[in-house]
């Protein structure tokens, strides 16, 4: 991903931010008690706990209804559509055919 990053012209030194829905997992990164309920996870999330710590990556809290990623992964009422377009940038181009 940094190789992507840094072909687009993203500066090596910036911090990459990573958007969760769930405040759950936020929290267990920066505090990793363990607790019954988070014993099953597995080695990737220490990777990326330790990516955190180390400030490679942030991770920040976004909300489920603005989780940009959901129009490549969900079926989207055409509202929803739009406004996560619109969040990514991206604009319609009517007339081509």
């Amino acid at each position: 991903m940094k190789r992507i990053l840094k072909e687009l012209g993203h500066s090596d030194g910036d911090c990459t931010i990573v958007m969760r829905d769930n405040s759950s997992t936020i929290k267990l990164s920066k505090n990793p008690v363990m607790y019954g309920r988070s014993k099953h996870i597995d080695v990737r999330f220490h990777f990326l706990r330790n990516l955190a710590k180390d400030g490679t990556i942030e991770l920040l809290h976004c909300g489920s209804q603005d989780q940009v990623v959901d129009i490549m992964t969900k079926p989207l009422k055409l509202e929803v559509f739009q406004k996560l377009r619109k969040l990514l940038g991206v604009c319609e181009i009517s007339g081509i055919n």
